[in-house]
Parts: C-alpha cells; sequence; structure tokens
C-alpha cells in the first residue's frame, strides 16, 4: 500500500455511534479480527448540561465479547468543558494485532445537576487481505 491509496484502504469502526449520554454506560463489543495493526481511535464529545460534570472514555478489548479489560494507555483525558460548547476532540492508537477480538468504550459520567454529554466515538484501521 504507498501513500496515494490509503484512504481506499481505511474502514471505521463505530465504537460510540453519536448520540447523548447521562449515565455510565458500557458500549457494545465490535468485532475487529478482520483489521491488522495500528488504528486511530477518535473521540469527539461535548459537555451539554450539568455542574462540574466529567466524562471518561476509556477502551476495553475481550476474547469472548463478555469479559471485557481495560487496554493499557487506553483512555482519552477526562472531559471537563462545562458550558463552554467546545468539542473535545482526542486521537489514540492501538494496536489491534496486540488486542483482543472484541473492542468496546465505557463511558463514566460524574458532577452534579444532571450531567449530559453529547459523544461519539470512532476508530479507522485497515483490514486485512485475505
Amino acid at each position: 500500500m504507498n501513500q496515494n491509496n490509503l484512504g481506499t484502504h481505511l474502514q471505521t469502526i463505530a465504537l460510540a455511534p453519536m448520540a447523548n449520554i447521562l449515565t455510565t454506560a458500557n458500549g457494545t463489543g465490535v468485532d475487529v479480527r478482520d483489521f491488522v495493526g495500528q488504528i486511530a481511535v477518535l473521540l469527539s464529545a461535548v459537555n451539554v448540561a450539568g455542574t462540574s460534570p466529567t466524562l471518561i472514555v476509556k477502551v476495553q478489548d475481550s476474547a469472548d465479547n463478555s469479559s471485557f479489560a481495560d487496554i493499557a494507555g487506553a483512555v482519552f483525558t477526562t472531559v471537563t468543558e462545562a458550558g463552554t460548547k467546545a468539542p473535545t476532540l482526542e486521537k489514540i492508537t492501538l494496536n489491534v494485532d496486540s488486542a483482543r477480538r472484541y473492542l468496546r468504550v465505557v463511558k463514566t459520567v460524574g458532577g452534579s445537576a444532571s450531567p449530559e454529554f453529547s459523544l461519539s466515538c470512532t476508530a479507522v484501521g485497515v483490514k486485512q487481505n485475505r
């Protein structure tokens, strides 16, 4: 693969489709078996309500899509931009060759007065040729 055709090889992985979240929740496991090498995991999040709101988003992996564990270093910077309406955009990279078959995101919401965030988390990677 050369630099001129990278866009034709990239595939997206929806780890957390755009939604407003009010409470801590685990995402749905996504099978990444067909991907190879490094993937970029992109978080877009903005605080839309609450007092002293916090949002922590991390990526976990699982061999069986049932028992998940944190991936070392796969945590985004805590989102705390109360009332600014400025979105947080952040990227972390993961090597799916060393991760287990399924990935999911865990969203931990904190704060008072009904904190709410709007977020999406999408990964971008290359599928292996079979």
